[in-house]
């Protein structure tokens, strides 16, 4: 087969590809030297909205509504949009080998695509239960999100299962905003996970106390302490029970999994240095192998703030990280300044009529504030966490956004604290007076 050969390359068409193309476009990129490869059949687009809008049962999010860069307030970028500007989007191919030294991809067709500066942007892969053969976890209707054909397929199934029973394994991310998506479908719904309490990588229990009562109150019923180990299924290989490690047994017409996902970086093994799982970059998100960039989920970046390496799987760092290494590949040619990547950890989440924002590390002694009753007509609370005498990081529930704005601004500052009274009595107003 021919070969491509290219100046730049971006492997991967997630959000990141989306925001770097973008950000090329800004700085000045000549027609024909930037091509995306990506193994999904659409250009770019906002990955939240399948876990949100997408499900919704009425008025749902469908593309091209939520191309990039509509997440961030930006211009929708179309497939017409690439064309315009002379970057070449390369859709449903998929890369089975890279050759870092010989700048070489060769796709699962047997293409061959060369480069002189290549940007990873592969992103995540969901963790699936027959990865650890949990017995039945091939039967039909047994769904993971990632891409727009799972989500596609598991509206499908929604339709086809209405006022069904659902059950979602993980109570994490997924399985929050999942949980959420499918009762306002009106299935009934269990949540089941292993951990003490929901989002346990980031909530305290107190935290989590509210979201899983104000879950309860929705009709969902949880299941903690325990996992899924089988599946049963009908003569047509569609799920028809979950089998718990108590003992339990649940019916289930859809199920949902969300127990995690592995960056994407075997392609990669062996030729560049990893760190924590992921690809280890500089502050602009240069790999140990020249010209050779990496961003978003698979980059084990150094976190300024707090002086270490760290991976971010969260949509706000893709955009960022993307938009970081295409400044420094442009200021290396001598278009424009760079200065080092300097992030504040931020994650958000919407389900129901909730919506929070958490920005900076949950480390140190947490302390909640506010209205967490999950009765209430519009709750409002947060919680600051308290390390070394300042406030290192910050979370609200309910906020609006110069409240918001408050809270990233303390979790950037790291303010003094002089007891834990004090900021739990002042609660939101601490922040506001930064």
């Amino acid at each position: 087969m021919a070969e491509k050969s290219f100046k730049y390359v971006i492997v991967g068409g997630g959000v990141a590809a989306g925001y770097a193309a973008r950000e090329f476009a800004k700085q000045g990129v000549k027609p024909g030297e930037l091509a995306i490869i990506s193994k999904e059949a659409v250009a770019p687009y906002e990955r939240p909205a399948l876990s949100k809008a997408y499900l919704f049962p009425e008025s749902p999010a469908r593309l091209p509504g939520f191309h990039v860069c509509v997440g961030s307030g930006g211009e929708r970028l179309l497939t017409e949009w690439y064309k315009e500007n002379g970057i070449e989007l390369i859709l449903s191919t998929e890369i089975v080998k890279a050759d870092l030294a010989g700048k070489t991809l060769i796709s699962a067709a047997g293409e061959s695509f060369k480069y002189q500066i290549l940007i990873i942007a592969t992103g995540s892969t969901v963790i699936r239960l027959a990865d650890f053969g949990v017995q039945g976890a091939d039967a039909k209707n047994i769904f993971y999100l990632r891409e727009i054909d799972d989500a596609d397929k598991l509206v499908e199934a929604i339709r086809a299962k209405k006022n069904g029973k659902a059950v979602i394994v993980g109570g994490g991310y997924i399985g929050l905003e999942l949980g959420a998506a499918l009762r306002i479908n009106n299935l009934e719904v269990s949540m089941v996970y292993p951990e003490p309490w929901c989002m346990p990588r980031l909530f305290t229990s107190g935290i989590a106390a509210f979201y899983e009562s104000y879950y309860a109150n929705k009709g969902i019923k949880i299941i903690k302490g325990t996992v899924a180990v089988g599946f049963s299924a009908n003569e047509k290989g569609e799920v028809t029970e979950v089998k718990l490690k108590d003992g339990t047994v649940l019916e289930a017409d859809i199920v949902v999994v969300g127990v995690g996902g592995r960056p994407l970086t075997t392609l990669f093994k062996g030729q560049v240095e990893e760190e924590k799982g992921g690809i280890k970059t500089d502050a602009f998100f240069k790999t140990s192998v020249p010209n050779v960039y990496a961003v978003g989920d698979v980059a084990t970046f150094p976190l300024k703030l707090y002086n270490e390496l760290r991976r971010v799987e969260h949509v706000d760092h893709s955009r960022k990280s993307a938009e970081q290494a295409v400044k420094a590949i442009k200021a290396s040619e001598g278009v424009g300044p760079v200065e080092e990547y300097d992030y504040l950890p931020y994650f958000y989440s919407r389900a129901f009529d909730l919506s929070w924002q958490f920005y900076g590390d949950n480390v140190g002694e947490p302390v909640l504030f506010g209205d967490n009753n999950p009765a209430s007509a519009k709750p409002k609370f947060g919680s600051y966490w308290i390390k070394d005498g300042k406030v290192v990081g910050a979370f609200l529930e309910g906020g609006n956004p110069d409240e918001n704005k408050a809270i990233a601004k303390v979790a950037r500052i790291q303010p003094p604290v002089e007891s834990l009274d004090q900021v739990k009595n002042e609660g939101l107003a601490f922040a506001s007076k930064i």
